[in-house]
């Protein structure tokens, strides 16, 4: 071919894509038993009341909707969403920034922050998206030891004095891949030694809304007394991920940095996506919807908890108070990788857990979504694994 000589960037040297979209190709036939995506459930998107909002701001704002943007967002939604988030985090924050989505939160920060070789914390396992990203930027990736608390305080001072980090990343509310919840004695502590040692926290908090049962706990944010904490957030689980809104909130110098870094990469965020999340902000609509699929999450999480608990012998698995998944160690033996084929020919999907390790290994394991799946879908794609499993087990 005429660019076989063609030579890619360096970065793109322990890139090879996103395991879960080589994953959709496979799974796009008719038919198919998803347990493998993070989307939310079709009947739980408003598209009737996005739609309505839609039209009310192009007939009063039109103009300037349609117009180039200012990157730092769109002025009506940073004042709805300044006061959202506040409320949200229960403390003062001095700056937010909308962004499409916060995966662009965590490149954004990356592009801000990380050197080739610098050092980023991670859980492990971790959101194999952003760890992409932060491999893009030619970072070193480091796990941190967790437990079923999640991040073990003083496993991350370890970290921390050894290896000097730039970053820590977390996801501390119904983590993504395992659903686990940072424990509420633990954020404070995290905060603190991200002071102490200087490194910055990329507190990534997607599914907080989508609890079903517990009390909540404080943000990281809310413990951050010197602005080491940036705070990531998204629409994209309890209103739509298609409209891309996310932000970030946190210190202003930090912010100024990531605005900079954003009017290179995209100029603004869709001003029509920015106003229809301000009016559906402004009109009190969002605690009834978060309270609407927060039922049917519930009912679709018990389903598939209760399918788990007759899968064979020696399997364990999370049981989350939240969130959209659920993480599954298989008993030794068991290549989930490996089986993934045989689940695709029977009409069902998952994605292997050894993809979200950022040292890879654990074949055993496999992340299960929930939410975009019926119930009797549920009952009839997890009888499926189940019968998969064990006859992989018998040999």
């Amino acid at each position: 071919m005429a660019l076989d000589s063609l030579r890619f960037a360096h970065r793109f040297d322990q890139i090879s894509g996103s395991a879960i979209r080589e994953i959709f190709k496979m799974i796009a036939k008719p038919g198919m038993i998803s347990f493998a995506g993070g989307n939310p459930a079709a009947s739980a998107l408003p598209d009737a009341e996005c739609a309505e909002i839609a039209r009310d701001v192009l007939q009063k704002d039109g103009k300037r909707i349609l117009q180039y943007g200012a990157t730092e967002g769109y002025p009506p939604l940073l004042e709805s969403l300044h006061a959202y988030v506040e409320q949200q985090l229960g403390c003062a924050v001095p700056a937010v920034l909308p962004v499409t989505g916060s995966t662009q939160a965590m490149d954004l920060l990356c592009k801000a922050l990380i050197d080739p070789g610098d050092v980023i914390l991670v859980e492990n396992p971790s959101f194999l998206g952003n760890m992409q990203c932060m491999r893009l930027y030619q970072a070193t990736l480091v796990p941190v030891e967790s437990d079923e608390h999640g991040i073990i305080p003083e496993k991350l001072e370890e970290a921390m004095r050894q290896y000097h980090p730039k970053l820590l990343y977390t996801i501390p509310t119904f983590q993504n891949p395992t659903g686990i919840t940072l424990s509420a004695d633990r954020r404070k502590p995290i905060a603190e030694l991200a002071a102490k040692y200087h490194v910055v926290v990329a507190e990534d908090d997607p599914y907080r809304d989508l609890r079903y049962a517990g009390e909540a706990c404080p943000s990281i944010k809310s413990f951050d007394k010197d602005g080491w904490v940036v705070f990531l957030g998204s629409f994209s689980k309890i209103i739509s991920p298609g409209l891309r809104v996310g932000f970030m909130a946190g210190d202003a110098g930090i912010l100024r940095k990531c605005t900079v870094g954003k009017q290179s990469t995209d100029v603004h965020t869709a001003n029509l996506t920015q106003a229809i999340v301000d009016q559906y902000l402004r009109r009190g609509l969002l605690p009834d919807h978060i309270k609407r699929i927060c039922r049917s999450y519930k009912a679709q999480l018990d389903a598939m908890l209760s399918e788990l608990s007759t899968f064979p012998e020696g399997t364990t698995y999370t049981r989350p108070d939240g969130g959209l998944f659920i993480f599954v160690t298989l008993p030794e033996g068991i290549d989930a990788k490996e089986l993934l084929e045989q689940a695709v020919e029977r009409h069902v999907a998952y994605v292997p857990g050894t993809h979200f390790f950022c040292d890879g290994g654990h074949e055993n394991t496999l992340r299960l979504n929930f939410s975009n799946a019926s119930i009797a879908q549920i009952h009839e794609g997890m009888s499926t694994l189940r019968e998969i499993f064990a006859l992989a087990l018998a040999k």
